[in-house]
């Protein structure tokens, strides 16, 4: 039987919504995941009253070119419009404009309501939206740009300096968890390279972290983390993009769904890995760090008998003595032969007793299937 493909892995999560439909689809994989959510479960959070003042703005005058960037966002504006009695005006009002639309959610969101987009990227980020128009003469045109939870300004700046006139419509702003305790114990796991990769499903999320990291203290060694030995794992551009200020490296699918996106850890991480995988006894053993998994699943040992597995690993099918054992024992740990033999018999119990041998008046040696190449 062959191991998980992340068995041995642990794998932060900082998603807070739909996150159990994440943790299991990792799980069954064979990965430990390690949860702090960055966000609040219920993240959007919207100013009625702030809404309505800006949806009035919009209607007072002519609107040139409309940038629509998220779907849920589009969804709260619509319907919030529609509660006030104003719908039927902002989709005539919108309707006159050129449209474009950052992806495929918020092409959706119009559409439902009888808009139509005259461009949209593939790349689902905004940044190619900005590209899209630069180089045109904006000048007198009057733009508006729907906020997507994280404020917008750097774009409508960009878009003043070509001469338009912009005006930002905050639909909702994004809140952070209401404990941060889990994300401050996520950036420690980061920084001490405790993890093997972190996920990350939206850029407020990635924003979070970094910010938390920094209120902290330990913002740069996050980065050197990230940059080095923790693999951040964004499930689209528009996410990874978030990451680009900090020099951050990041993978995301072509397509930006979250079994995608695990589906890729599936290939990254084990490409990555400085892990050891043998064949002993007839079953699959994976050591990634202090992680051990067997035909994977997580195996869990205590400081000894990991100790002792640690020290049979590290050359594969030779003859380890008691004393070299007993050496290799946690400090703390009873100073006799009997501590080894008690510290194999209870590997024996957790990978199999046919895993590790004994060789008479020499010591132990793994079982392995076959020499290692």
């Amino acid at each position: 039987m062959s191991a998980l493909p992340l068995a041995g892995f642990r794998i932060g999560v900082t998603a807070a919504r739909k996150v159990e439909d994440q943790i299991a689809m990792l799980e069954r994989r064979g990965a430990s995941t390690h949860w702090a959510p960055a966000l609040s479960s219920d993240p959007n959070r919207v100013d009625d009253a702030e809404l309505r003042a800006a949806t009035e703005d919009v209607l007072a005058s002519p609107v040139d070119l409309f940038l629509a960037t998220t779907g849920i966002g589009m969804r709260t504006w619509f319907d919030a419009a529609e509660s006030w009695g104003l719908l039927e005006d902002l989709l005539a009002h919108l309707g006159r404009a050129e449209i474009l639309a950052r992806g495929p959610k918020s092409v959706g969101a119009l559409r439902r309501r009888g808009l139509r987009e005259l461009w949209a990227p593939e790349s689902e980020a905004f940044d190619d939206v900005l590209e899209h128009l630069r180089g045109r003469d904006l000048t007198g045109s009057r733009i508006v740009v729907q906020e997507h939870g994280q404020s917008l300004s750097m774009a409508a700046h960009a878009l003043r300096r070509q001469g338009a006139d912009v005006t930002t419509v905050t639909v909702y702003r994004v809140a952070s968890a209401e404990d941060p305790g889990p994300m401050f114990g996520l950036i420690d796991e980061v920084a001490e390279r405790r993890l093997d990769a972190v996920t990350f499903t939206s850029a407020p999320a990635v924003a979070a972290l970094m910010e938390a990291a920094t209120s902290v203290g330990r913002r740069d060694e996050v980065i050197s983390a990230f940059t080095a030995d923790v693999l951040a794992a964004c499930v689209g551009p528009v996410t990874a993009a978030a990451f680009e200020m900090w020099g951050v490296p990041t993978i995301w699918p072509e397509r930006s769904r979250l079994a995608a996106m695990v589906k890729q850890l599936e290939t990254e991480l084990p490409s990555r890995s400085s892990g050891t995988t043998l064949a002993v006894a007839g079953r699959t053993l994976l050591l990634h760090g202090e992680s051990v998994a067997l035909d994977g699943a997580a195996v869990n040992l205590s400081p000894a008998p990991y100790a002792v597995l640690a020290a049979l690993v590290v050359n594969p099918g030779t003859v380890v003595s008691r004393r070299e054992l007993l050496a290799a024992l946690p400090s703390g740990t009873a100073g006799s032969e009997h501590a080894v033999e008690m510290a194999v018999a209870r590997l024996r119990a957790a990978i199999g007793t046919r895993a590790v041998q004994t060789v008479v008046k020499r010591g132990y040696r793994l079982a392995l299937d076959a020499p290692p190449g």
